[in-house]
């Protein structure tokens, strides 16, 4: 299998040099223009690699929630920066490679051919059955997105860009895998650390989305024994489970 790419850029330009740059190495792509687009994107699908333009608002938590993903779906981060744009702010939102404003075609074609060593295209026909989705949780300062790690009857476990706020009575939704079908409920944290990693209880949740993910769980063959212990803290699983065993 070739390697794929994901632009997040307005650029028209940027995108012509990047494009023209993937024709000359055989690389599949898809350009986004907004960050929602992009998270949902990043979490239903794998790609090899994926280049932000930093002049874009919310390009950092791109980056980190990129960065965030399970190693062997991370993606080789590119960061687009202009004059105005430190380079050690790329560095310490994730970013591999930094690109410089405006492309040139050989600093491009140079850089990607630097990076293909790490950008495994076998990886992907292994990884399409594995999807992903997002949650977005509702705080008081505002809506935030998240990676949905795990799903059970009772909870999930979350990753996000920043370090969550653990409160109780947390509005959520999230749209199953595979599924056109969204879950809408309330949760309460029960840990958080600082990383962005975080598992919630649902404390509420309608009996139409309950029927839905109970559903979804049977299909996959989900066993309702483990439910708490894969919502626990990564840490602690192996202290609870002896316990609740």
């Amino acid at each position: 299998m070739g390697i794929n790419a994901l632009v997040m850029s307005r650029s028209n330009g940027a995108v012509k040099v990047l494009v023209a740059t993937f024709a000359e190495l055989g690389i599949e792509y898809r350009v986004s223009a907004s960050v929602p687009e992009t998270l949902e994107i990043l979490a239903a699908e794998h790609h090899s690699a994926l280049i932000i333009d930093f002049d874009l608002p919310d390009a950092v938590c791109v980056a980190k929630m990129a960065r965030a993903l399970p190693e062997k779906r991370r993606p080789v981060l590119f960061g687009m920066i202009g004059a105005a744009t430190p380079v050690g702010s790329a560095f310490q939102a994730g970013a591999n490679f930094v690109l410089y404003k405006a492309l040139e075609p050989q600093q491009v074609l140079h850089s990607f051919r630097a990076a293909r060593g790490f950008m495994h295209g076998d990886r992907r026909e292994s990884l399409r059955q594995k999807s992903e989705t997002l949650a977005y949780l509702q705080f008081p300062t505002g809506i935030v997105p998240a990676l949905v790690l795990d799903v059970t009857d009772q909870g999930v476990s979350l990753q996000a860009a920043e370090g969550l706020t653990p409160l109780r009575g947390v509005p959520l939704r999230f749209l199953l895998p595979g599924t056109p079908q969204v879950i809408h409920a309330t949760g309460d944290f029960i840990w958080a650390d600082g990383n962005g990693r975080a598992g919630l209880f649902f404390s509420k949740i309608a009996p139409a989305c309950q029927r839905d993910l109970q559903a979804w769980l049977k299909k996959r063959a989900a066993k309702k024994s483990e439910a708490v212990r894969i919502l626990l803290e990564p840490q602690r699983n192996g202290r609870a489970a002896a316990t609740t065993n």
